[in-house]
């Protein structure tokens, strides 16, 4: 399950389609599937109103988390703190392209494991727009291939 918030501006709305982000809405049913091939992840989040696929794999320089949504590659610091896991943003590219860090605002994204489900917070705000979208709730952990 998940809460999706987001600014209801049409350039919050216009930014969260060009990304494949979902819009918002409350108690939204979530289902996340993994596909691995070698390094890289394909993170698929189905949520009631829209769809978010990304890409994960380590960066060509082998220091950061690299998250590819649509044209927007994110570059992320991992760090620890017991068992939860908190990604820090460290910089980004649209097309290929560097954006300002000043530009990227503020992500947060904390992720933790309670009570056998997988329990997640991210938010994230941009210069001018505000909240572009934030979501948080939990999923219960399956493996298909049992």
């Amino acid at each position: 399950m998940a809460q999706v918030e987001g600014a209801s501006h049409f350039p919050a709305k216009l930014l969260r389609r060009l990304l494949g982000l979902p819009e918002p809405g409350k108690d939204q049913p979530l289902e996340l599937t993994i596909e691995r091939e070698g390094g890289r992840e394909t993170w698929t989040r189905l949520f009631e109103n829209g769809q978010m696929r990304s890409t994960l794999e380590r960066s060509a320089d082998g220091k950061h988390l690299r998250e590819q949504l649509g044209p927007m590659a994110l570059y992320f610091t991992l760090s620890r703190d017991g068992e939860t896991i908190d990604w820090q943003l460290k910089r980004g590219r649209f097309l290929g392209l560097p954006v300002p860090r000043a530009l990227l605002g503020s992500v947060l994204s904390r992720s933790t494991a309670e009570h056998g489900r997988y329990v997640f917070h991210i938010d994230t705000r941009l210069p001018l727009l505000g909240q572009l979208i934030a979501y948080r709730g939990w999923l219960e952990i399956t493996d298909e291939r049992e």
